[in-house]
C-alpha cells in the first residue's frame, strides 16, 4: 500500500534585522554617552550604544514612534519662513535656538513652546549655534553694576562677588553664518553685544571654556581662532589648512580638535598654536568629518563621517600629555559603527561558529558585523559588541568589493573587487586578528565572480581539527575581461610576513581560460570540488573539469543573463522534471536569470528538467537550503516529510522558497524595498539571511516545525471546543454556547442557536428574544463580543429568511444597552460600517412591513365583498416574504 505524503507547510518569520541608523543630517549624543539621537531620512531614531537597542523610531509626520520608549508629539512649531539649518539646546534643557536660511536666530522656551528672543543681523545663512555663560565681566558690562536682583525667567543670574569686585555671569549666545562672521548676543539685553569677523567662509563651529574665558571658532577657510571673551579679540589665529567642520575646546582649555574635510580628527595645543598629534595621511571624500560629538563621562570622542560611518576615540590619555612637547599619536579608535551599510552587494557567514557576518557594500572594505544574541558590556559604549555590531574593517582593495566567498571552516573568506584583483583574508576571530593572507593579480578587469572549495577535508585530520593553520588549496575567479583563473595557494614565507596583522602567500594561476563572451556573474565549486560552474552574461552556464579546466558541458536555455549559480548539497534526493525522473549521480545545477525565472539542471545530460516562474524582476541569487536535519533532532519529524527546497531572491525585492520535486512556490519573504543582491544560509541554525540595495540585512527563522505544531494544537483545540459547544447547545445552556459560538467564529452554528431561541414556543414571559437566559447572555457580552455579534446580525439582517433573527436579536442589544455605549462601539475599527449597514437593511425591513399593512386593508376589502357574493377562492398572501395560502369559503 503506498503512503501519501503529508504536505508541510513552509514558513519563515524575520527574527532579526540590521538597518540603518544614520544617513546623513544633524546627530546628538545624551550626556551619559549612551543614548545616540539620529536622523534616517525624515525620521529622527534614538539608539543605545551600548546594546544597539533601537529605544524610539519617530516619524517626520506623525504624532508618536515606535521603540522601547513612547514619544509623544506636544507640539509642533514653524519658527521660520525659510528652513532651519543650524539648532543648539542650552545646558539646563530649557532653551532652544534656531537659525534659518533667512539670516534670522530664534530662541525659544521649550516647555512654554513661545518664542522668547528674535534677533537680526546676519546677512547669510546661521550655520553655527552654540549657548554660554560668561563668568567674567565681557567688555560691553565692564564698569557697569546694577544692584537689583534678576530672575531665571529673564535669562539672567544674579550679581555676584568674583576676586572682589561686581561680576555678573550673563546668558550668551554665540551665532556663526556663511558671510564668515560671528556674532555675541546678550539675551538679557536682547541685542548684539559683539561682531567677530576675521572668518571668510562659511563658520561651522563654536564652543566657549568658562575656565579660561575662551571662545573658539573654526571656518571653511581653514582656520580655527581663539577669542579673548572678555575683549571679543582675536587671541590666536591657528592655519588647520583644511576646510573645517567640528571644533572645541579639551582639558579645561587646554587643547582643542579639529575635524573637516580630510576626515582627521587632530588635537591642538591652544597656547603654542601648535598640533600635538603625529602626521595623519589625509581621506577621501567619504571620510570627511562632518560632527564631532564629546563625551566626558565615558572618555571618547564620536566623529560623524560623511560616509554615515560613526567612529568613537578614546580622550582617556589626554591628562597626561599635557606637559610633553612629544607628538602623539593619533587618538585611538574604541570601535566604529556603520550608521549605514549602504548597497549590500553581497555577505556570507565567518568564523568556525558563525558569530560573524561579513558584507560586502558597495565600498573598498569588507565590514564583519557580530551575531552576538547577548552584550556582555552593555555599561560601556566604546566597548560594546552586540548583535550588529561593526567588529572589525578589512581594508586593502582599492576599489568597490563587488563578490565574496567563504570555505567550509568560516576562517578563510575570499573577496574580489573592481580594481582588478582577488584577496584571501584568515579570520581569526578568537584572538581579533583579520589579515590579508594573499593577494591575486592578473586580470584585466574587474572581478566579478570568485568561489573557494567548500567540501570539508576528513574529520581526523590537522587541516580539519586546525583550520586556521591551513589555507585553502585553491581559488578560482571569473572577470569582466571573460576569462577565469585558477589559482593555487601556498603557505607565505616567513621573510615575507613583515607585520602581525599582514601576511603576503605566494599566489599564481595554475590555468586561464577564455571562458564566455560576455561578463562573468557568478562561480560555483561543486561539493567534491571535481567541477565547477560558471555563469555568465551571455545567458550560457559552463561546467568545467576543477583539474584540467576543460569544459564538461554547456547549460542553455535561459533568455537573458545568467547571475547566480549553485550546485546541490551530495545527498540532495532525486527529483522527478517535468519529462519523468531525471537525477543523476552527478548532481544538479540551479541558475537564476535576468529573465525572472529560476532554472534546474541536470548534470547527466545538462539538460533543463523543471523551470520555475513567480518572481516579477530579475532572479539575482539562488541556492540550495540545507537538508533536513538528523532524526534525533527535535525537528526530524517534520523536516524528514520536507522535499528538497531552494531559495531565490530577486529584483522584486522578494525571497521565494520554493518545493524543488514540483517547482511550486512554498512561501514567499517580504522584508526588503529594493532589489535583493546577497543571500546566504547558516549551515548550522539554518537561518537564512538576505541583504540588498536598501542597506537592510533579514535573518530568516524557518519555523516550518513550529507552525506545523502551532496548527496541529489549533486542530485538536478546535474539535475539542466544537463538541463543547454541541454539548452546550444540547444541554440548552445559552450562556456558555452563545459566548463560545462567539468566540469561536461559528456564524452558521450561532445562526442556529438563536433561530432555535426564537423559535421558542411558548415564549418566556417577559423576554425578547424568546428566552430570559438568552437575553441575559446578549445583555452582557464585552464591546469586542458585541462588536462581533452584530457584525453577525448585519449578515444575516441582508437576508429575508434570517432577518427575523437578525432584528430579533437587535431589539434585545438596543434595549440591553444604553445609546452612550452603541455609540462609542461606533468609533471602534469598522464598527460605523456595521451601525450603517443595520440601520440601512432595517429602514428596508420597516418600509416593507408597511406596504404589507397598508395591502393587507385591500385584502380585507376583497374577502368582505366575496363574501356578500357568496364566493369562495384561494387567497395567496405575502406576508414577510413566506407565502400563505388561505381559503375563503
Amino acid at each position: 500500500m503506498m503512503s501519501q505524503r503529508t504536505r508541510v507547510t513552509t514558513t519563515y518569520e524575520a527574527e532579526r534585522v540590521i538597518q540603518p541608523i544614520y544617513t546623513g543630517g544633524d546627530a546628538a549624543l545624551g550626556r551619559d554617552g549612551q543614548i545616540l539621537a539620529t536622523c534616517l531620512g525624515e525620521e529622527a531614531l534614538l539608539t543605545n550604544l551600548s546594546t544597539g537597542e533601537l529605544l524610539a523610531r519617530i516619524e517626520g509626520h506623525s504624532e508618536d514612534g515606535t521603540g522601547s520608549i513612547n514619544p509623544v508629539l506636544s507640539r509642533t512649531l514653524k519658527p521660520h519662513t525659510t528652513p532651519v539649518i543650524a539648532a543648539a539646546v542650552d545646558i539646563t534643557g530649557t532653551l532652544l535656538a534656531t537659525g534659518g536660511a533667512d539670516g534670522v536666530v530664534k530662541i525659544w522656551d521649550i516647555r512654554g513652546g513661545y518664542v522668547t528672543h528674535t534677533f537680526h543681523g546676519h546677512a547669510g545663512v546661521i550655520s553655527a549655534l552654540h549657548f554660554f555663560e560668561a563668568s567674567i565681566p565681557d567688555l560691553e558690562s565692564k564698569g557697569k553694576t546694577n544692584k537689583k536682583k534678576r530672575s531665571r525667567s529673564n535669562l539672567q543670574k544674579d550679581e555676584v562677588m568674583v576676586n572682589g569686585h561686581d561680576s555678573t555671569a550673563a546668558f550668551r549666545l554665540a551665532s556663526g553664518s556663511e558671510d564668515g562672521k560671528i556674532r555675541i548676543w546678550d539675551l538679557a539685553k536682547r541685542k548684539s553685544v559683539a561682531t567677530l569677523d576675521s572668518h571668510v567662509s562659511v563658520v561651522r563651529g563654536l564652543d566657549y571654556e568658562p575656565g579660561a574665558n575662551l571662545l573658539i571658532s573654526a571656518s571653511r577657510d581653514k582656520t580655527a581662532i581663539v577669542w579673548d571673551a572678555r575683549t571679543w579679540k582675536s587671541r590666536k589665529v591657528v592655519p588647520v589648512l583644511e576646510g573645517l567642520e567640528a571644533v572645541a575646546f579639551l582639558e579645561e582649555g587646554k587643547f582643542f580638535y579639529t575635524g573637516g574635510e580630510t576626515g582627521r580628527l587632530r588635537i591642538w595645543n591652544v597656547e603654542s598654536g601648535g598640533e600635538i598629534t603625529q602626521e595623519q595621511e589625509a581621506g577621501d571624500e567619504g571620510d570627511a568629518i562632518v560632527h564631532i560629538l564629546p563625551n566626558t563621562s565615558q572618555g571618547f570622542l564620536l566623529s560623524v563621517h560623511a560616509d554615515q560611518s560613526l567612529i568613537l576615540h578614546a580622550t582617556a590619555n589626554l591628562p597626561d600629555i599635557a606637559s610633553s612637547h612629544v607628538p602623539i599619536k593619533p587618538l585611538p579608535i574604541l570601535r566604529r559603527i556603520s550608521g549605514t551599510h549602504d548597497e549590500i552587494i553581497d555577505l556570507a557567514y565567518v568564523t568556525t561558529d558563525r558569530s560573524l557576518l561579513a558584507l560586502a557594500t558597495n565600498s573598498e572594505g569588507i565590514r564583519l558585523v557580530s551575531l552576538a544574541t547577548s552584550n556582555d558590556n552593555g555599561s560601556s559604549a566604546a566597548s560594546a559588541s552586540y548583535f550588529g555590531a561593526d567588529i572589525a574593517l578589512l581594508q586593502g582593495h582599492e576599489d568597490i568589493i563587488i563578490c565574496l566567498s567563504v570555505n567550509w571552516s568560516g576562517c578563510w573568506l575570499a573577496t574580489g573587487a573592481k580594481d582588478n584583483t582577488a584577496r584571501l583574508w584568515k579570520i581569526d576571530h578568537a584572538s581579533k586578528s583579520y589579515q590579508s593572507y594573499a593577494t591575486f593579480t592578473g586580470h584585466a578587469e574587474s572581478i566579478g565572480a570568485i568561489c573557494l572549495p567548500s567540501n570539508p577535508p576528513p574529520t581526523s585530520s590537522s587541516e580539519h581539527s586546525k583550520p586556521l593553520d591551513h589555507a585553502p588549496p585553491f581559488l578560482i575567479t571569473g572577470s569582466q575581461d571573460r576569462t577565469i583563473k585558477r589559482w593555487n595557494i601556498s603557505k607565505p614565507s616567513s621573510s615575507s610576513s613583515k607585520s602581525p596583522t599582514t601576511t603576503s602567500a605566494s599566489a599564481r594561476a595554475l590555468y586561464t581560460r577564455k571562458a564566455h563572451d560576455k561578463d562573468i556573474n557568478a562561480i560555483a565549486i561543486s561539493p567534491t570540488s571535481t567541477l565547477f560552474a560558471s555563469a555568465s552574461q551571455d545567458r550560457t552556464v559552463k561546467i568545467w573539469s576543477t583539474e584540467e579546466g576543460e569544459v564538461q558541458g554547456i547549460l542553455r536555455g535561459h533568455r537573458r543573463g545568467v547571475w547566480s549559480v549553485a550546485f546541490a548539497p551530495k545527498d540532495t534526493a532525486p527529483i522527478s522534471g517535468e519529462n519523468g525522473p531525471a537525477s543523476s549521480s552527478r548532481g544538479l545545477v540551479l541558475t537564476g536569470s535576468g529573465d525572472k525565472t529560476v532554472k534546474i539542471w541536470s548534470l547527466n545530460d545538462y539538460s533543463c528538467i523543471r523551470t520555475l516562474e513567480g518572481h516579477t524582476n530579475s532572479v539575482l541569487k539562488v541556492l540550495w537550503l540545507p537538508l533536513s536535519s538528523s532524526p534525533d533532532t527535535s525537528t526530524a519529524h517534520t523536516s524528514a516529510k520536507r522535499p528538497p527546497q531552494i531559495a531565490s531572491a530577486g529584483g522584486d525585492g522578494l525571497v521565494k522558497i520554493w518545493d524543488a520535486s514540483t517547482g511550486e512556490v512554498a512561501t514567499t519573504l517580504d522584508n526588503h524595498t529594493d532589489r535583493i543582491w546577497a543571500l546566504t544560509v547558516n549551515p548550522d541554525t539554518k537561518t537564512l539571511v538576505s541583504g540588498g540595495g536598501d542597506s537592510v540585512v533579514t535573518f530568516w527563522k524557518d519555523t516550518s516545525s513550529e507552525t506545523a505544531a502551532k496548527t496541529s494544537t489549533a486542530i485538536t483545540q478546535r474539535v475539542e471546543q466544537d463538541q463543547e459547544l454541541q454539548n452546550y447547545i444540547h444541554r440548552g445552556n445559552y450562556r456558555e454556547a452563545i459566548t463560545l459560538a462567539l468566540a469561536l467564529n461559528h456564524p452558521a452554528r450561532l445562526l442556529s442557536l438563536l433561530q432555535g431561541v426564537v423559535d421558542t414556543n411558548p415564549p418566556e414571559t417577559g423576554s425578547t428574544s424568546g428566552l430570559k437566559a438568552a437575553d441575559e447572555v446578549l445583555a452582557s457580552l464585552s464591546d469586542e463580543q458585541l462588536l462581533n455579534l452584530l457584525s453577525r446580525v448585519r449578515d444575516w439582517n441582508t437576508n429575508a429568511r434570517t432577518s427575523p433573527v437578525a432584528q430579533r436579536v437587535l431589539n434585545v442589544v438596543v434595549k440591553s444597552y444604553s445609546a452612550e455605549r452603541l455609540a462609542e462601539l461606533g468609533k471602534r475599527k469598522g464598527g460605523r460600517e456595521v451601525v450603517e449597514a443595520l440601520r440601512v437593511y432595517t429602514e428596508r425591513h420597516y418600509r416593507r412591513v408597511e406596504e404589507l399593512w397598508g395591502e393587507s386593508w385591500v385584502v380585507e376589502f376583497l374577502l368582505g365583498e366575496m363574501d356578500q357574493l357568496g364566493l369562495g377562492r384561494d387567497v395567496v398572501v405575502d406576508l414577510n416574504g413566506e407565502q400563505e395560502a388561505v381559503m375563503v369559503q
